[in-house]
Formats: C-alpha cells, structure tokens, sequence
C-alpha cells in the first residue's frame, strides 16, 4: 500500500477520526497514540509513504492536543500531500538528527502510550531509550475497536468491494478447472479481482481435493480433477477497502456424502449470519454456526474461528470466536466463514462478509451458497 488512500475522506473526515482514536485513547488511560506506517496510519490520516525504511515515520496523538506527524525531511513533501495534512502538524527530522529527541519532545515522559502493531521494534526501543520511564501497549490490545464500526461511506466501499468479489465468481464458475492446474485458477481469480477494480489481491486460494482439508493452502500444482470439490477463498483491497469471500465448488457430479457436507456447512454459515444484531456478544456468532457442525457429528473437523473483522485490512478485529464478549455495534463489519475439513479427503467453506445494521446483519456477498457445479 503506497501513497495516500484512494478512498472519497476530507480532511474532515481524519480530523474526525484522529479525535475520536486520542478520546478513546484518555478513556483506556494511555497518554496517547504513537501510529507507525500501516494501515491505521492511512485510516487515520490518508498517508502511506511511498516507501517504508529504518527512517522513522510517526504519527502522536494525544487527548486535547493537536495531533502531530513525525516525518523524515525528505518525505515530508510527500506527507503535506495526504488528504489528512491540513489538520495535521509536521514535524520533520533530517538525515544525522536524532528522531527519537525529536518525538519525545512530544509525549509524556512517564507516559503510557499505544503503539500500532506493525511499528519496528528500532523504533520503540529507541523511544524507550530516550524517555526510560514511560510504558508502551499494543495498539490492538488497547483500543481493539478502534476501525472496527464503519461510517455511511465506508460501508459504501465495503459493498463495493464485495460486488466486485461477486462478479469474480460469477466469472470464475465459467472458466476450466479439470486439467488446469490449482495455480492457473488462482491467477484467473487473481486477474478478475483486479478487472473488478482490486488494486491489491491479498489472497487467492484454490484448494481442490484433499488440498480443500488444509483452510490456508492457497494454491498449488496439482492439476484439479474431476470429482473434485475445490475450496475458493479470494480477496484483497478496492478504493482501499476489503473483500473477503469463499465458495467450494464441484468439478462434474459430486457424491451424497459431499452433498451433504456441502449443504451442512451452508446451514451452519446461515445459522451464523441469523446471530448477528446489536448488543450480541462476537462469541454467540461462532456458537451458533459451529453448533450446527457439532450437532451434525463433524465439530471436531470445524478447525478455525467463525470469523474476522474486516476494513482497510482483510484480517482485523473484531473476531467471530469464543471468549470475545465485545457486543456487536451496527457498522461492524466482518466475515462469517464456517468449514468442514476432512483430511485426505475433501474441506468444505462458505464465506460472506456481514455488516452489523440497526436490527440484524446485511451480507455484503450475495452469490449463491449452494453447491455449483463446474467443468
């Protein structure tokens, strides 16, 4: 992900949003925010430096104050360009400087602060070096919902995202699988992605036969044969929002006991979908699907949780599972991915990203869920 976000956000919109992360900030007890270049740092401001280096690049934000974006000179020319800039300060450290003086300037000295997953471990323990006595949290431990409720616009680029993930499919069920190779079908959904207006594919799984027993193989050699079910798990990034979705398919007839499973796992994924609504805790979504597997006599063979958030990445919380109390909010948005996976043999997923609404769930995904059978 380079360069500022494509998606439609003012200046308002991250004013807005840097306000709302530095309040829930105070409300945790953290002193502030420190967001390293990533994803809450284009959610946050629109800006992605074109190139991520040992050159430290943060975001401070803190409750009551201005937020403040610590950048390398040489990049700051690039940074005054993100939608976000006009309500940003710029702080910029050249070349032979000490950019860590530079940031704790900024922060609390005995402060606690929440840190972006994904900022370089140089990084904060050049900050601990430079102020001892303060402490620092994961940013997903501390503020865990921070992305997770989407705005009228986001959900708008969400349902998008999953429009075009459904017009892959349709296109996919047309092409070739017998003969052809688990990699020639993951670049065909890899290419459809992009002519559906993808700019990043995250992932393309093509997981037929046994291959299906495995959630993550991705895909592979194996030349896909008929008699196959074929697991399709694809998505990635439009106008910088994510898609997320699977479908098992069948090459020629498949036998009852496929049928059933398939038709199993397609109750189980509906069972999941009917737990969404406001106040339910993410837990009751994986009980509800992962009930109807149990029940059926194949729990033990339903290996993952039953979903994942989904945003400006394609894995985030919240996360469909148990043990997560957080209640559903309207605007969550996330996946409710049921399997079944026999090994040896064959796995079976259906997969539709859901959005919580005022009284229920809305699939973002509306290709069919039955068994389609494929050439």
């Amino acid at each position: 992900m380079t360069g500022s976000t494509p998606a439609p956000f003012t200046a308002d919109d991250y004013r807005a949003r840097m306000e709302r992360a530095a309040h829930a900030a105070g409300d945790a007890g953290l002193a502030g925010l420190l967001v390293a270049p990533g994803p809450d740092l284009v959610w946050l401001t629109g800006y992605a430096p074109t190139a991520v280096t040992e050159r430290l690049t943060l975001l401070v934000l803190a409750p009551g104050r201005d937020p403040v974006l610590v950048v390398p000179t040489l990049e700051a020319p690039d940074a005054a360009k993100a939608a976000g800039a006009p309500v940003l300060t710029l702080r910029d450290w050249t070349d032979g400087k000490d950019p860590y003086a530079v940031t704790a300037a900024l922060l609390d000295a005995r402060g606690r602060f929440g840190v972006s997953d994904n900022a370089w471990a140089m990084h904060l323990l050049g900050l601990q070096k430079a102020l001892p006595d303060s402490s620092y949290a994961s940013l997903t431990e501390a503020l865990p919902m921070l992305r997770a409720v989407k705005d009228a616009a986001e959900l708008e680029l969400m349902a998008a995202a999953g429009a075009a993930a459904d017009a892959t499919f349709e296109e996919i069920r047309k092409v070739p699988f017998a003969g052809r190779k688990e990699s020639d079908v993951g670049a065909d959904l890899a290419e459809l992605l992009r002519r559906f207006g993808h700019s990043q594919v995250d992932f393309t799984i093509v997981a037929s036969g046994p291959n299906g027993a495995n959630p993550h193989h991705e895909v592979g050699d194996r030349v896909i044969r008929r008699g196959d079910m074929v697991v399709l798990d694809f998505g990635g990034l439009k106008d910088g929002y994510g898609s997320d979705t699977s479908r098992t398919v069948h090459v020629g007839e498949p036998t009852d006991e496929e049928r059933r499973v398939h038709d199993l796992v397609r109750e189980a994924q509906e069972a999941g979908f009917r737990a969404v609504r406001p106040g339910v805790a993410c837990q009751e979504v994986d009980r509800a699907a992962r009930a109807v597997i149990a029940d059926a006599g194949y729990g033990e063979h339903f290996i993952h949780r039953t979903g994942h958030g989904i945003g400006v990445t394609t894995h985030e919380p919240p996360y469909m599972i148990e043990g997560e109390e957080q209640p559903l909010v309207p605007g969550m948005c996330f996946s409710v991915e049921p399997g079944v996976y026999l090994p040896g043999r064959f796995g079976v997923r259906i997969e539709d990203i859901v959005t919580v609404t005022e009284d229920g769930g809305r699939r973002l995904n509306d290709t069919t869920r039955e068994m389609v059978i494929v050439e």
